[in-house]
């Protein structure tokens, strides 16, 4: 999915052009599938990593953003949407800025590309990667884009049969694009179930999609916010935000949510989300997160409130 994607880039392109020196610059609001990949490409490069904090509104801090971008930044990793904060970023806005000092724009568009049209060529980015099972379809597969002449440029990540041209004793050529990334016996059933996955939200309609999503988030930030000693974590603007909503409720350990929601058959995650560095800097080490999609309708929020109510009472909240 995103996070093999994500680690074709940082090793097919990253480990054969950074060097000490060189700077990698991301966010706070990364998955750590955009964070680890690069930390290991940084120990074999030297290239150092620099981070871009976020706002006390949960925006993008693009006044920082423009401060650490000069010359030694060579790749620019940013999220299109924050999983834990919900935040959609200026994709285009900050992949100019990038372009403009000759960095490279590697998007992890796993939370956009199910929730919104996504046109990579409007955003100009070089790379962007996606997942089947966050649009409905199957694991363990997803999308890597790149523009063809750095794709065609960058090595394998992976070797084995399938991505070469020819196999000598000594060394191989490799195949076309995008056959040479694609080593071994590929995902069949999970490429046929992506492209039903595909199939159906154009029958939907991504503006749809979008906006349905704006809908039930709103509701759901109304209904949510209404609850003594509950904190949500995210913009609270819907032209900037999608349907990951995060929150704290009084002293309540997320997991102790989770487990009595699930109870009530109301599935919600609880944990750090894969983004540690960005709990840190919410000083909230995990937080309960509902996320909303085609299929949820205003009665699956009330459940929601609902069961929070009740884990108040269980909890002894005042």
């Amino acid at each position: 999915g995103t996070t093999s994607a994500l680690n074709q880039v940082a090793y097919g392109w990253g480990l054969y052009n950074l060097k000490p020196g060189d700077r990698i610059l991301l966010t706070l609001m990364e998955h750590h599938a955009n964070i680890v990949p690069w930390q290991l490409v940084s120990r074999h490069t030297g290239a150092e990593l620099v981070y871009v904090p976020h706002t006390g509104d949960y925006a993008l801090d693009l006044d920082a953003l423009s401060g650490l971008l000069d010359e030694r930044v060579k790749v620019v990793g940013v999220t299109a949407m924050s999983n834990v904060l919900g935040t959609i970023n200026p994709i285009r806005q900050i992949a100019d800025a990038a372009h403009e000092v000759g960095a490279l724009m590697v998007v992890d568009g796993a939370q956009a590309v199910p929730h919104m049209a996504v046109d990579v060529k409007a955003l100009d980015a070089d790379f962007l990667a996606f997942s089947g099972h966050k649009m409905l379809g199957p694991t363990g597969i997803g999308v890597l884009y790149g523009k063809a002449e750095l794709l065609e440029a960058m090595e394998p990540a992976e070797g084995g049969g399938e991505m070469i041209s020819d196999v000598q004793l000594a060394s191989s050529t490799w195949a076309a694009v995008p056959h040479k990334f694609e080593a071994g016996t590929p995902p069949i059933a999970e490429a046929i179930g992506l492209g039903a996955a595909v199939e159906y939200l154009e029958t939907i309609g991504m503006e749809a999609v979008r906006q349905h999503e704006v809908e039930i988030t709103g509701y759901a930030l109304e209904q949510l916010g209404a609850i003594e000693d509950l904190t949500i974590y995210g913009p609270s603007d819907l032209a900037i935000r999608g349907g990951a909503v995060s929150f704290t409720l009084a002293d309540i350990h997320p997991h102790d949510l989770a487990t009595i929601l699930d109870q009530r058959g109301i599935a919600i995650r609880a944990g750090h989300h894969c983004a540690r560095p960005l709990a840190r800097s919410l000083n909230a080490p995990a937080t309960a997160r509902a996320s909303f999609y085609v299929y949820n309708v205003p009665a699956d929020i009330d459940a929601l409130v609902d069961g929070l109510q009740e884990a108040r009472e269980i909890f002894g909240v005042a």
